[in-house]
C-alpha cells in the first residue's frame, strides 16, 4: 500500500542522487530499463544546468517515489522596475503506485515553500491536461481561458 502524505520523507536532491534521478526519470518514460548511460547523462545535463536547476525527491522509507523541479529565471533588467526571478516548475513525477496519497502535494509544498524563500515574482508550471486540477488545487491560476496555457502561482 502505498504511504499518506505524512510518512513521506521530501529532500533536496545532492550530487549522490544522480541515480535515483535517473531511475525515476526512466520509469517516467514508461518503465524502460535505465541504459547504462542515462546517469552519465542526467549528472551532465544538471552541471550544465547548475545554481538555477533544484531537484528534490520523495521517498517512502527508503524507496525513491517521486521527484520535482524547480528552474530559476533571472527577468532582464528593465528601466524603472526592480529586478525580478521567478521560477518554473519541472519534471514533476510520482511512481503510479504512489499517486494520489499527498506525494505530489508534498513535493509541490516544497517547490512553493523554495519559491517564498527565494521571493520569486511567480511560479510557471506548464502541466498535461491530467494535472490541471493537481495545479489549481496547488493554487496555480490559468491567466486566460486557453486550453493547454501555462498555470501561474503568484
Amino acid at each position: 500500500m502505498a504511504p499518506e502524505a505524512d510518512l513521506v520523507e521530501v529532500r533536496g536532491a545532492g550530487d549522490d542522487d544522480v541515480a535515483t534521478i535517473a531511475s525515476l526519470r526512466s520509469a517516467w518514460a514508461g518503465g524502460d530499463p535505465v541504459n547504462p548511460d542515462l546517469a552519465e547523462r542526467i549528472a551532465a545535463w544538471l552541471a550544465d544546468e547548475g545554481e538555477r536547476r533544484t531537484t528534490w525527491l520523495a521517498f517512502s522509507g527508503e524507496l525513491p517515489i517521486g521527484m520535482a523541479g524547480l528552474v530559476e529565471y533571472r527577468r532582464m533588467p528593465r528601466p524603472g522596475r526592480a529586478d525580478s526571478l521567478w521560477g518554473y516548475v519541472s519534471s514533476m513525477f510520482v511512481l503510479e503506485g504512489f499517486r494520489n496519497r499527498g506525494v505530489g502535494t508534498a513535493l509541490l509544498g516544497a517547490l512553493i515553500g523554495a519559491a517564498d524563500e527565494r521571493a520569486y515574482a511567480r511560479l510557471v508550471v506548464s502541466p498535461s491536461d491530467e494535472a490541471v486540477s493537481f495545479y489549481h488545487r496547488g493554487g496555480f491560476l490559468m491567466p486566460g481561458s486557453e486550453v493547454g496555457a501555462d498555470l501561474l502561482l503568484v
